[in-house]
């Protein structure tokens, strides 16, 4: 079976740095697009990065700038590098992948379980 687990969540203070990982594993062939959405209490999921497997980026308004998504095929892994974050990125972080497992012409959606990330000082 397909799975992906996250990494690297935790309490972070405003102005500080953290990096969120996560690894998929299974029999894939492959993976298209890549992300991270987050989700805060009260309010509803949200995309907050994506990356194309030709590395092409797309990120929510409230964090361009602030932060990074990046990818290593090799290791099938996803990162998100979170610099200055604030109050408001607190959230359950989510990552998402498509993939292409034995019938490689078919990709298909995994989810992650969630990892916490606070933000406070």
């Amino acid at each position: 079976q397909v799975q992906l687990v996250e990494s690297g969540g935790g309490l972070v203070q405003p102005g500080g740095s953290l990096r969120l990982s996560c690894t998929a594993s299974g029999r894939i062939f492959s993976i298209d697009e890549m992300g991270w959405y987050r989700q805060a209490p009260g309010k509803e999921r949200e995309l907050v990065a994506s990356i194309k497997s030709d590395g092409n980026t797309k990120y929510d308004d409230s964090v361009k700038g602030r932060f990074t998504i990046l990818r290593d095929d090799a290791k099938k892994m996803v990162y998100l590098q979170m610099n200055s974050p604030e109050p408001e990125d607190t959230a359950v972080y989510y990552c998402i992948a498509e993939i292409r497992g034995c019938f490689y012409r078919f990709a298909q959606i995994y989810w992650g379980q969630g990892t916490q990330v606070a933000v406070s000082s």
